[in-house]
Order: C-alpha cells, then structure tokens, then sequence
C-alpha cells in the first residue's frame, strides 16, 4: 500500500516557498509489518494522488489553490495528529490512491478492509461536529440530512471503517479530539445498530447472518451505486472486480460472491 510519510509531508508544508524539489510523499510499504494511521472521513473538495505528490512542480497560483482546499487541511492535520501519536505513516484515500489506474483502484477496493484492520488507529473525522463532546442524542435540528446524527454514520464506505479498526479516534471539525470507539461503544452500537461486541472485537467468529450484517448498512448512502455493493466486500470477506458502470449489477454479484463463501440464503431479503 502507498503510505504518506508524515515527517516528509509536514517539512515540505513548513518550508513550501523555498522547497525546491519532490521529496518521496509515498512509500510503497506492507500493511502487516509497518505502523500507520489510517483516515475516515466524509469527501469534499480533495486533493488527488497526482496533486499531492506533483504540488511542487505545479505553477504558484494553482499550488496555492491546492493548498486552500478543505481537503489539503485534512491532509495536514491527519499529519500532525499522526506524528503526535508517534505515527511516521499515514493512510488517506484520497491521495494515496491513484485513481487513474483502474487496476491501482481496484486492488485498493478489494485490500481496503485489510488495510483498515491493520492500521494502529483510525482518525474518524467528523466534519459536521462543532462542539467538543460526541453527540450522544439524535439531533434533527442539526443532522436534518442523516437522521439526525453526524453524516459520517450514514456513509456506505466508513460501516467497515468504523467496525475493521482495533482503535477509532473521532474528531470535531476543529480536529479536537471527542471520543474513541472503546468509550463510545453503547452510544455507537445505538447509531449504528452493530452490537458492542461487534465493534469491539470485530465480525470474525460472532456466527452472525448475512440478512444482519446487511441491515446495518441498510440506511447508508454512496456517491456511485456501485459502491453500496463494493464497500461491503470486506465486511464479508469477499473479493470481484471493480466494474464501475455496472450500476445495481454489483450487488447481484456481490450476493453471488458471499453464497459462493457461506451458502447463506438470508442475503437474499436484501
């Protein structure tokens, strides 16, 4: 996997007017013998692989738009935090990915769960959060587009970012620091509908139906179709080719692929 190198990254944003050339970004490591943190969190206007690694070599005006972007900020403070927490590593989707390479994208896809699983700590970023404590009650004032918790808990993608961690840290918008997974599990396994035991330990050996795991990621919204089927490969411990364009082809083979694991029929009431 590609992995940001914090120190690497943090020096080149301290000294960006006088860096003068493209220091390694990303190192290419193995995710079961290196120690890394590993970002959640809701896309906005984000920063690409190509960007990221190329930002020197590109003019001052659009480097600096680069630079603006709600998305660069996330990279710099997943940074800090990292190298706070003694991390020289840190793993973000959305520029250590190059998503160009449709082979690059889909063996991502398909190692995600792994990667996510494997990493030291997840930083669960909630951007929609403003205060300094998690929410603990439904807010509909506040949350009116997702059921009145924090959009993160709707998304198709972070249900396995939020489950495959061993740690999850959240944070408010402000990159404050208002909880962490152990702490919070009563309240998550309320939000999320996925057992305390479940979020504690993981899916593996809990003997629980296709038709459960299914319901937990019933109300969750992706950008593309394709990626409600995709996003839940590793919760089943499945793997297929990425096809996007498919549309709500990926979920039939999806139910194929988990039969063909399990024989578990009660995938089919979804």
């Amino acid at each position: 996997m590609k992995l940001l190198n914090v120190e690497v990254v943090l020096n080149r944003e301290k000294d960006i007017q006088q860096a003068e050339s493209e220091h390694d970004i990303l190192d290419e490591l193995d995710d079961e013998t290196t120690n890394y943190a590993i970002l959640s969190h809701r896309w906005g206007v984000e920063v690409t692989h190509e960007e990221m690694i190329g930002l020197m070599t590109l003019g001052d005006q659009k480097r600096d738009e680069v630079r603006s972007r709600y998305g660069y900020e996330k990279i710099i403070k997943g940074c800090e935090q990292a190298k706070e927490d003694g991390y020289k590593r840190l793993w973000i989707d959305t520029c250590c990915i190059d998503k160009r390479s449709s082979s690059e994208l889909s063996e991502a896809i398909n190692a995600m769960y792994r990667w996510y699983q494997n990493a030291q700590v997840c930083y669960a970023y909630l951007n929609d959060v403003d205060e300094s404590d998690f929410p603990t009650e439904s807010d509909d004032s506040k949350f009116d587009q997702s059921n009145g918790w924090p959009e993160w808990f709707m998304r198709g993608w972070t249900l396995q970012e939020l489950i495959a961690p061993k740690q999850v840290k959240f944070f408010n918008k402000d990159w404050v620091p208002i909880g962490n997974k152990q702490r919070l599990a009563p309240t998550l396994q309320g939000i999320t509908g996925v057992p305390r035991d479940v979020l504690m330990h993981g899916p593996t050996g809990k003997h629980l139906s296709i038709a459960q795991i299914m319901s937990w990621a019933a109300d969750r919204k992706t950008t593309r179709v394709e990626d409600r089927a995709y996003s839940l490969m590793g919760l089943f411990g499945v793997n297929m080719p990425m096809l996007y364009g498919e549309g709500k082809n990926a979920f039939r083979r999806l139910q194929l692929e988990i039969i063909k694991e399990t024989g578990d029929h009660s995938i089919f009431a979804w």
